[in-house]
């Protein structure tokens, strides 16, 4: 049997950038800043890097998704990688973590930075133009070409279909959607690095203005200015370093027909996260039971109760009450969720906070939101291409 190549792969550095509603600091900056605080953490040089990848490269797209290339942050770093990874189709979000794990496995890179960095908060303040929303713009390409015609011209105009479908199969209801917002929420007020950490409580949910129906504004994540970055280890070389390595015991990816206009299902589910999430269970011995905590995907909402269907954590249908009242879901829950707040909270940095959060909860360095003895954790990343990895620590 060929062995799986995240086993022979570590997290072994983790760190963010300054996040900001803008920042004062260009893209550029960010990036070396968590770059740099990454390869420090891991306990590495520079000079001991030899691999750089990020998502999606540096897209003409504009409004600030992905403002920095990886041979830009390379030159500022001072890198010479012997493998790069320039781009990633799509909306393969952790797919630059997956070619990092394969390159690393296959001897291509002993050491490797991933990043992901966003300058949205910045673009949206100078020019409206930067959403979709705007009435200034001639022609829409890529995925939002197959939306927009439809009416859909924010994201949040087609993920609310998918909301009012749970509603209406499950029966589920607004206040027991609400419950992710204000759980979320209360765990930003733990996170220093959080960009709203007001509590609110579902009354103040349940006020909020209507987005896209039934969508609320706390229902959508806060675009920020910021950068994560990670670094990637052979596993033969992290036990020299400075962190405990955290082993990525499985990872599993699929991309579905949404980011090309096809829509599949009945629109309670999203077919491509269930297979990926088949995909990441089939390549551990790790059951559900054994998750610790949980980073789940929250562009919207309703990715988080979609993502736990499809991750197999809650059964199909239940997701809307296993996140009723938020007891479950809280620090001291069955399946702490999104311990740092989430993107509703703490930003949205394309999932990538996400896989932050789950080292910090993994490495101890939770503070007041620290999950006790959390050991194993899942992540989630993707509302268009979908990727899900298990992260463990000995």
């Amino acid at each position: 049997m060929i062995p799986l190549p995240e086993k022979s792969v570590c997290i072994t550095g983790a760190a963010q950038s300054e996040v900001a509603r803008p920042s004062q600091r260009s893209a550029l900056q960010l990036t070396a800043d968590a770059c740099l605080a990454a390869i420090a953490d891991a306990g590495l040089s520079v000079a001991e890097i030899d691999g750089i990848a990020t998502y999606p490269g540096k897209s003409a797209e504009g409004g600030g998704i992905a403002p920095v290339s990886p041979s830009e942050a390379a030159e500022v770093l001072g890198i010479t990688p012997r493998w790069i990874l320039a781009s990633s189709e799509g909306f393969s979000h952790m797919a630059p973590i997956f070619n990092a794990v394969t390159a690393i496995a296959c001897g291509l890179a002993r050491h490797v930075v991933v990043f992901r960095t966003v300058a949205q908060a910045s673009a949206r303040r100078q020019a409206r133009a930067s959403t979709l929303l705007s009435g200034g713009r001639d022609r829409v390409e890529g995925n939002n070409a197959w939306t927009v015609p439809f009416g859909a011209v924010s994201p949040v105009n087609t993920f609310a279909l998918y909301a009012q479908a749970y509603f209406d199969r499950y029966g589920a209801n607004e206040a027991q959607l609400g419950a992710i917002a204000v759980t979320s929420r209360a765990h930003a007020a733990l996170n220093p690095a959080a960009i709203y950490r007001e509590p609110i409580t579902l009354d103040d949910y349940l006020a909020s203005r209507v987005v896209s129906s039934p969508l609320r504004l706390y229902d959508c994540d806060a675009h920020v200015d910021g950068a994560t970055a990670l670094v990637l280890s052979h596993r033969d070389a992290a036990a020299d370093l400075r962190n405990p390595p955290l082993h990525v015991e499985a990872m599993g990816m699929a991309v579905g027909g949404l980011w090309t206009g096809r829509h599949e299902g009945d629109f309670t589910s999203l077919p491509a996260a269930h297979r990926a999430g088949e995909m990441l269970w089939s390549r551990t011995d790790l059951t559900p039971d054994r998750i610790d905590c949980a980073q789940i995907y929250d562009g919207f909402s309703i990715f988080v109760w979609l993502w736990l269907e499809a991750l197999g954590l809650v059964p199909s249908g239940e997701a809307c009450r296993f996140t009723e009242g938020g007891s479950r879901i809280g620090l001291g829950g069955e399946l702490p969720l999104n311990t740092g707040g989430g993107q509703l909270s703490a930003g949205r940095l394309h999932g990538y906070g996400h896989i932050h959060e789950a080292c910090v909860q993994l490495w101890q360095r939770g503070g007041k939101r620290q999950v006790a003895g959390a050991r194993n954790a899942i992540v989630s990343n993707g509302g268009y291409g979908y990727g899900a990895m298990l992260l463990r620590r000995d």
